[in-house]
């Protein structure tokens, strides 16, 4: 606990450390720099190397998943290489998605986080295909690569910043903090997820910045302050989270560094005033970002709670946040409408939330002015939980696994002095240290376990939506994306003979996706696709039919809407082909033709047979009315002229 501060200490001796130095390890005491000693840095970073790359070795060979397709594949800015950095740098990360769709931007806040962008950028350049069509898993393999290298970069980072400044009494404390931080099963999205390369590259500077603000305080080297202000900044280019230093740099040096509390605020000025640039910029491009309401249920989670509903059901996120901490499973790439259901202050679970997180923030507080290490591990915790909890501001998200990657570091702190303090109090240094190891290693297999499992679910979109939907059934967004899963399995050349199975699947998920969320219109039109392929061309028409209303402009309507108008035309051009003809085939050829016009009106084509089949059945008026239209769109329209010349006279 918190040792008195003795007049014969060091200027930069911290007032207290977690464990008095006078507790032993638990490990028997082995010289730091002996070669081959487990308490040897290098010999710690080889094991956690070697333990990150067998566990996420299997996502090398993943292609692009979630939200991949809008940030990489589909951005223009990214597409272009290094010569689209300037309009990364200079707009919302989702501004080429947002221009693609016709739409305005759509998340509170904006998104405004270029770093890993430009690294995409950067890659395409190197890596990427100089087609024109370029393969669908374009540059994925050395994506998912270089996440797994900035992730365990960021793995030996933390260990030297926790040995070196943290633990220096207690190293065991620090290997444990990081190898619960690397095995952690949660993190798998952030690092078999591509587009999580912005988690990565925070965390990472985030702890680089720590490590220059306390080398500063140690030494008063300049280039100590320059530095990490520099890299201050790329964590905030990185993600919104390096705000959260503006607190943790003046924890860290009254609790690390043993300054007062007022020097410790002053030395944090420089990089209120790096926040201040960085936060000018940021509202400079992307402004405050949508403000009010978001129509879409699925970008505005709480839309159809309650006030108290909404408030209570925060409160429960926060335990399952806890909860999955402690116990990783199930994991799940999607938490939004109608995943969690909404709460109230009726259900026990609220309060218990309630308590248990107040009683952390005051446990937080009391620690800090005790010097306790602890004391920084649950702000750690909290503060960075606190900006995905929409207590502080809606987010557009209810909850996710990525958005707790910085919060597990203040989890993995304290689990870490928990066992700790556990194996202190076994006497026998013997047993201590096998009890250390059997834990270490049940619960290393039991997460690699986890964890490769999950990367494997991670393949695809067809995987992971299809694993998912089993995981958290009430999801709208992962039925929705099952459903368009299995729709791509049925295209698949080995599933030849199978397509009606998959279509049959594709249209359980998006139908239960539908009923849910009455404006999703994505579910729409996926169903209009799978009701085509069946052939059930009315059945398309009335789930698109519902889509247009619901989003007119949406880009993908026209492409559909001439494709079915094509579909429709050739019935009706078959039935009008038939020998001898008949009145009943030729009014059914007109019912198609008139859905052909109606859903494809720009095609003279259309209006002409239209015009065509009504003269023959003598419907004089119908015909000059489809005529007049097919001359409107195409003046020059031979037939057209001709059938209008043949009418007789009004």
């Amino acid at each position: 606990m918190a040792q008195k501060k003795t007049n014969t200490a060091p200027k930069n001796t911290p007032k207290s450390t977690l464990i008095p130095k006078s507790t032993p390890n638990t490990l028997p005491p082995i010289t730091e720099n002996a070669p081959w000693s487990f308490s040897n840095f290098k010999i710690q970073a080889i094991i956690l190397v070697i333990i990150g790359f067998v566990i996420y070795s299997n996502s090398f060979y993943n292609e692009y998943a979630l939200d991949d397709g809008i940030v990489i594949q589909k951005n223009d800015y990214v597409q272009k290489g290094i010569s689209g950095i300037p309009e990364i740098l200079s707009t919302d990360a989702y501004d080429s998605f947002y221009r693609q769709m016709g739409a305005k931007q759509e998340l509170a806040g904006g998104r405004y986080r270029p770093l890993s962008v430009v690294t995409f950028a950067i890659e395409e350049s190197l890596f990427g295909s100089k087609e024109k069509i370029k393969p669908p898993t374009d540059v994925a393999f050395v994506r998912h690569v270089l996440n797994v290298v900035f992730y365990i970069l960021s793995i030996v980072v933390l260990l030297y910043f926790l040995k070196n400044f943290i633990f220096k009494e207690t190293p065991l404390v620090a290997f444990i903090t990081t190898l619960i931080f690397l095995i952690h099963p949660i993190h798998t999205e952030v690092i078999s997820n591509v587009k999580s390369r912005d988690e990565i590259l925070s965390f990472l500077f985030v702890i680089l910045t720590f490590i220059a603000v306390l080398r500063y305080s140690e030494r008063k080297e300049k280039k100590h302050l320059y530095w990490g202000l520099f890299l201050y900044f790329l964590a905030l280019l990185s993600k919104e989270y390096g705000i959260t230093l503006l607190i943790l740099i003046p924890m860290l040096l009254y609790i690390v560094s043993g300054e007062t509390l007022q020097k410790s605020i002053v030395s944090t000025i420089p990089y209120f005033i790096v926040a201040l640039i960085y936060l000018f910029i940021r509202f400079k491009i992307v402004g405050v970002g949508k403000t009010g309401e978001n129509p879409d249920v699925l970008n505005a989670p709480f839309k159809f709670a309650t006030g108290n509903e909404r408030l209570a059901t925060k409160f429960d996120i926060l335990n399952r946040y806890l909860k999955l901490m402690f116990y990783p499973d199930p994991l799940s790439s999607d938490y939004s409408y109608s995943t969690i259901p909404f709460s109230n202050f009726k259900n026990g679970r609220v309060w218990l939330s309630l308590v248990l997180h107040v009683s952390l923030i005051i446990s937080t507080i009391v620690l800090f002015f005790k010097r306790n290490i602890l004391s920084f591990a649950l702000a750690f915790y909290l503060l960075h939980l606190a900006l995905v909890s929409n207590f502080l501001m809606e987010i557009g998200a209810t909850m996710g696994e990525r958005l707790v990657y910085n919060s597990s570091l203040g989890f993995a702190m304290i689990v870490a002095v928990g066992i700790n303090f556990g194996l202190n109090k076994i006497t026998q240094p013997k047993v201590r240290t096998a009890i250390a190891v059997a834990l270490g290693l049940i619960v290393t297999v039991w997460c690699a376990d986890k964890v490769i499992k999950r990367n494997a679910q991670w393949k695809n979109d067809s995987v992971l939506f299809i694993a998912d939907a089993e995981t958290v059934p009430n999801s709208v967004l992962v039925n929705g994306n099952a459903g368009k899963a299995y729709m791509d399995l049925s295209e698949l050349p080995e599933n030849k003979g199978k397509e009606k199975e998959f279509i049959a699947k594709a249209i359980f998920h998006l139908t239960r996706a539908v009923s849910v969320h009455k404006r999703y219109v994505n579910g729409y039109l996926n169903l209009g696709v799978a009701y085509y392929k069946l052939g059930d061309l009315d059945k398309a028409k009335e789930q698109w039919d519902i889509a247009k209303v619901i989003y007119p402009n949406n880009p993908f309507l026209l492409t559909n809407y001439k494709a079915l108008g094509s579909m429709f035309y050739n019935k009706a051009v078959i039935l009008g082909s038939k020998k001898p003809l008949n009145v009943p085939d030729l009014l059914e050829a007109i019912k198609l033709l008139e859905k052909a016009t109606e859903v494809d009106p720009t095609n003279a084509n259309y209006w002409y047979d239209l015009g065509g089949v009504s003269y023959m059945i003598q419907d004089f008026s119908k015909a000059r009315n489809a005529w007049q239209k097919a001359l409107e769109i195409d003046p020059k329209n031979q037939r057209a002229i001709q059938g209008m010349a043949a009418l007789p006279k009004q």
